[in-house]
């Protein structure tokens, strides 16, 4: 239950589930492509919350023309001039498709706000067009979810602390990710007000406790899965063909070609 330390979940267990889910997940991809839904899931919160470790686990095993990943990167000066939510609109899914945004427009109300990249002007008119954009998203069929990823202050700390001496992860720590730690009270204001003008009926928001990554990967796809009315979708009947008999071809000699070392020989 939310607000309660629970005990950590066991690998076996966790694996066992995140299996069965992510076979839901592929179902789910099938009805979304057969039906023509469009699907849109917002991942947001804070750095190193586990957005992105949950996204990988979504988006694992399903296929990268249905569903795909959109991680911006910061605008650039062209972008800069347009509508605030133009970017992102070019992004969205056709029909049969899914996109995760990793983090979205939702920047100008944390970072953009919080760090001063964005004038108050700006982030008040955000934060008035935000609902307005949502519901016509949902008015024109999009299913629209939003996940905001809680950590505690001191799980943040210590997860920055493993990146830092992780040379497979430390490409996810910048000097802003960082900075956040001395802005905490401001972000956690900033999000707050967010909510406050943001969590419409349309589109509400679901908040994902994630100081324990497996149990937010688990509640977080359960929760997607138990909120979209999709179906099985009979897949077309395949039979692997008969091998046709040979009409003499012979393969070039393996000098004509470059081939890769024998690296694993060494091992």
């Amino acid at each position: 239950m939310a607000g309660k330390e629970a005990a950590a979940l066991p690998r076996k267990t966790y694996e066992k589930e995140l299996l069965r889910l992510q076979t839901e997940l592929v179902k789910l991809q099938e009805w979304v492509r057969a039906s023509g839904t469009r699907l849109v899931v917002v991942f947001e919160g804070r750095d190193a919350a586990g957005k992105g470790g949950t996204i990988k686990r979504v988006a694992e095993h399903l296929n990268p023309r249905v569903a795909r990943i959109a991680a911006l990167p910061k605008p650039t000066e062209r972008e800069r001039t347009q509508w605030y939510f133009q970017r992102y609109v070019e992004h969205l899914p056709a029909a049969g498709e899914i996109v995760l945004f990793d983090r979205s427009w939702y920047n100008r109300a944390g970072v953009e706000h919080v760090m001063g990249f964005c004038t108050p002007e700006e982030h008040r008119l955000f934060l008035r067009q935000c609902p307005i954009f949502e519901r016509m998203l949902v008015e024109a069929g999009v299913m629209l979810r939003k996940y905001w990823f809680s950590v505690s202050d001191t799980e943040q700390q210590e997860r920055f602390r493993r990146r830092l001496g992780d040379p497979l992860r430390s490409w996810k720590l910048s000097p802003m990710d960082l900075e956040s730690i001395t802005h905490w009270e401001a972000y956690s204001r900033a999000k707050d007000e967010m909510m406050v003008h943001t969590d419409i009926s349309e589109a509400p928001w679901y908040v994902v406790e994630s100081d324990d990554k497996r149990r937010a990967r688990l509640n977080m796809i359960a929760h997607l899965l138990d909120s979209v009315p999709y179906h099985d979708v009979p897949p077309p009947v395949l039979e692997l063909p008969k091998r046709p008999e040979s009409t003499g071809y012979v393969r070039p000699s393996r000098d004509l070609q470059t081939y890769v070392p024998d690296h694993a020989a060494g091992l």
